[in-house]
C-alpha cells in the first residue's frame, strides 16, 4: 500500500523546492554581476575627471559632502516630509467638491 502525502504537505514541499531553486538561480546570476561591477568604474572617474584634467582643473571636495554620517538620509527625510505635505495638501484640494450654485436638472418641475 502506497502512502500519499496530504495535499498541504505537497504544496509546502513544492513551495520549498521553488524557493530553493529561485535562490540558487538568483545567486548564480548575481555573483558574476557583482564581480563585473568591480571592473567598471563610474562616470565621474572615467569621463568627468578625464576632461577636468585635460582642462587643467583638479578634483576637489564637494561644497556639501553628503558622504559623512547620516546627512544624506536626513536630506531624503526632509525631502520626503516636504513632498508628503505638499501631496497631501493638494490631494485634499483636488478631491474637495464645491457646489457653485443650484444645479438644474433636465425635466425638473422648475423648468416648466
Amino acid at each position: 500500500m502506497s502512502r500519499q502525502m496530504p495535499r498541504a504537505g505537497k504544496r509546502r514541499r513544492r513551495c520549498r523546492i521553488v524557493i530553493g531553486l529561485a535562490w540558487v538561480l538568483l545567486s548564480l546570476f548575481c555573483l558574476p554581476a557583482a564581480r563585473a561591477a568591480e571592473k567598471w568604474s563610474g562616470v565621474d572617474a572615467t569621463v568627468v575627471e578625464k576632461y577636468a584634467q585635460e582642462q587643467g582643473r583638479e578634483a576637489r571636495e564637494p561644497l556639501i559632502n553628503t558622504n559623512r554620517g547620516d546627512l544624506l538620509l536626513f536630506v531624503f527625510l526632509l525631502a520626503g516630509a516636504v513632498g508628503g505635505f505638499a501631496a497631501g495638501y493638494y490631494w485634499r484640494v483636488l478631491l474637495e467638491h464645491k457646489d457653485k450654485g443650484p444645479s438644474k436638472k433636465m425635466g425638473s418641475e422648475q423648468d416648466r
